[in-house]
C-alpha cells in the first residue's frame, strides 16, 4: 500500500481538475482497501474513494482528508459468470468479454472508469445497463464493519442510481459479479436506434460481438467520449447531466413550453420511463436552450463534439467548470422549466 501527503488529485481525474489531498493512499488488495477505510473511520478522518476518476468533480481547494485510490486487480471468468475486482479498468474488461464471445456489456465499451463504479451509477449507454447483468456486489459495509454480498434485488437499481449512490458513505464496492450471455458470438439485441442505424440493422437484431463493440467505440469517439490525452473534448466526465425523467403532468407542461419557445411544430424527444413517466434528452434541452457545441469563451467550455459534455480546455479550474455548469442549468430552467441534475459526484463543491 502506497502513501503520499499533500498529493495532487487532478491527475487522477478525467477532468484533470481539483486541488491536493492531505493524504493519498493507493490500495492494491481488498484487505488493504478495508484496512484504509477502517483506519479513516476509527480516527474520524474524511475519506474520498477514487477509482478511475471519471465521475469526480473535486474542488480547487482539494480534499482535507484521506483519498483512497482503489487499484485492485482481478478478472475471473467461469462460463458466463464474470467477477471483476473494483479496480479493474472497465473498458478493458469489456474488451475481454467480447474476445471470450460473451454478450451483455459490449455496448458499454469505451466508458472510462473502474469496474467498482459500475453498480454505483448503474452505468449504461447505447441500450445497455449493468443492472441487467449484475448478479451480486461484494462490498465493505462501514456501518456493520463487515464484508457483505448484496444480490441484484437488494441493490435498488434505477436510472443512473443505486443503493450505493443513495448512501455513498456506507458501502465500499470491492467486487462485482455479472452473468453474461453466450449467444454464439453474437451481441445482445441492439436496442438503441443510433447503434442500429450505424450497424445497418433493425432494433432487436443481433450482430457479431466485435462489430457491436467497435461501432459503439466509433460513436463514442465521434462525441469525444473516449479518453484521449491529446483531445481536450475528452477532458470531461462524459455526460455531465442525466436525462430528466418527468411525470405526465410535468411533461405536458414542458411540452407546452417547447411549443412556445420553438414553434408549434417542435417536438421534444420522449421515451417511456415507467408508468406515468417520460424521459427526455438533456443534450437536446441544452442545445435548444442556446448552449450549442463548443459554447463558451473561457477555459471550460461545452465539447465541440457533444453538448452533454462540459470540458477542461487545458487550463481550467473547477470553479471555471462549475460556472459553466450553473449557466447551462439556469438557461435550461429559464427556457423549459426543467432543472438539470449533474451526473458526476462533487467533492468540496456544489453546483
Amino acid at each position: 500500500m502506497q502513501e503520499r501527503h499533500d498529493a495532487p488529485l487532478a491527475p487522477l481525474t478525467t477532468f484533470r481538475l481539483g486541488g491536493p489531498a492531505s493524504r493519498l493512499i493507493t490500495a492494491t488488495t481488498d484487505a488493504e482497501v478495508i484496512a484504509a477505510v477502517r483506519e479513516a473511520d476509527d480516527t474520524g478522518t474524511p475519506l474520498l474513494l477514487i477509482g478511475g476518476g471519471s465521475n469526480l468533480v473535486i474542488g480547487d481547494k482539494g480534499f482535507p482528508g484521506t483519498a483512497l485510490v482503489i487499484a485492485t486487480k482481478g478478472f475471473t471468468l467461469d462460463g458466463t459468470r464474470l467477477e471483476l475486482a473494483a479496480g479493474e479498468v472497465w473498458t478493458d474488461a469489456v474488451a475481454r468479454t467480447v474476445e471470450a464471445g460473451l454478450a451483455g456489456i459490449e455496448c458499454l465499451a469505451g466508458i472510462p472508469g473502474s469496474a467498482g463504479a459500475t453498480p454505483i451509477q448503474n452505468v449504461g449507454a447505447y441500450g445497455q445497463e449493468v443492472s441487467s447483468t449484475i448478479t451480486e456486489v461484494v462490498a465493505y459495509d462501514r456501518t456493520t464493519r463487515e464484508t457483505v454480498t448484496l444480490p441484484n434485488a437488494d441493490c435498488a437499481f434505477s436510472y443512473r442510481h443505486s443503493r450505493f449512490k443513495a448512501d455513498p458513505d456506507r458501502y465500499v464496492v470491492l467486487r462485482v459479479r455479472y452473468d453474461l450471455e453466450d449467444a454464439n458470438g453474437l451481441s445482445g439485441p441492439i436496442k438503441y436506434a443510433e447503434t442500429a442505424r450505424a450497424l445497418g440493422v433493425d432494433p432487436g437484431d443481433r450482430v457479431p460481438l466485435p462489430a457491436a463493440r467497435e461501432t459503439v467505440l466509433k460513436l463514442r469517439s465521434g462525441k469525444g467520449m473516449v479518453l484521449d490525452p491529446e483531445d481536450h473534448d475528452t477532458w470531461s466526465a462524459g455526460s455531465f447531466f442525466t436525462n430528466p425523467i418527468l411525470t405526465n403532468a410535468d411533461f405536458a407542461a414542458f411540452h407546452a413550453r417547447v411549443k412556445e419557445h420553438l414553434g408549434p411544430d417542435a417536438e421534444p424527444p420522449a421515451y417511456p420511463a415507467g408508468e406515468g413517466r417520460t424521459k427526455t434528452s438533456a443534450a437536446w434541452l441544452i442545445d435548444k436552450a442556446g448552449f450549442t457545441k463548443g459554447y463558451g469563451t473561457g477555459p471550460a467550455r461545452i465539447s465541440t463534439k457533444h453538448t452533454l459534455a462540459l470540458t477542461n480546455r487545458g487550463d481550467a479550474t473547477t470553479e471555471d467548470l462549475l460556472a459553466l455548469a450553473r449557466e447551462v442549468v439556469a438557461g435550461v430552467r429559464e427556457t423549459f422549466g426543467i432543472t438539470l441534475v449533474n451526473e458526476p459526484v462533487t467533492v468540496g463543491v456544489t453546483l
